[in-house]
């Protein structure tokens, strides 16, 4: 199927595609990552937390994978963008930092979003990633 866009239409388009291919290849450098945590993890229950945090970044990639090939008709390929510290400390903290960044990219994407199940995945995965940043604020915290 061809469509024709005009030059604003297809910019908002190529917006999207690459507010939508960022936040992919976020969730699968998270859950990449939230595994190598939850091996360090000092307690069963932290280590158990991040387990269930990187379940939900694992359904929410999954959703976004779907949600990508729905609308743009092809599958994107996740890449790894960022690097997990080997230090559970600093992962703690690289993990809060980009949790609170990626609730206001989120948030910000489900503003401008004219797609209706696009601003609604993205206005509940930044609810998800507030919660998980709170937790890992916690356990920063406490492991300092």
């Amino acid at each position: 199927m061809y469509y024709s866009y005009s030059r604003n239409q297809q910019n908002a388009v190529d917006h999207l595609i690459k507010q939508m291919k960022g936040a992919i290849d976020g969730e699968y450098s998270a859950v990449k990552c939230y595994e190598k945590l939850a091996k360090m993890a000092p307690t069963d229950q932290e280590k158990e937390r991040i387990l269930e945090i990187r379940n939900d970044e694992i359904r929410h990639f999954t959703e976004l994978v779907k949600l990508y090939s729905g609308i743009f008709g092809r599958d994107p390929k996740p890449e790894l963008i960022e690097e997990c510290p080997d230090n559970y400390e600093r992962g703690l903290e690289a993990a809060l930092i980009d949790e609170q960044n990626t609730v206001d990219k989120y948030l910000k994407i489900a503003d401008h979003a004219s797609n209706t199940a696009v601003k609604q995945f993205f206005t509940r995965a930044a609810k998800d990633e507030q919660q998980h940043a709170v937790w890992f604020l916690y356990f920063w915290t406490k492991n300092k």
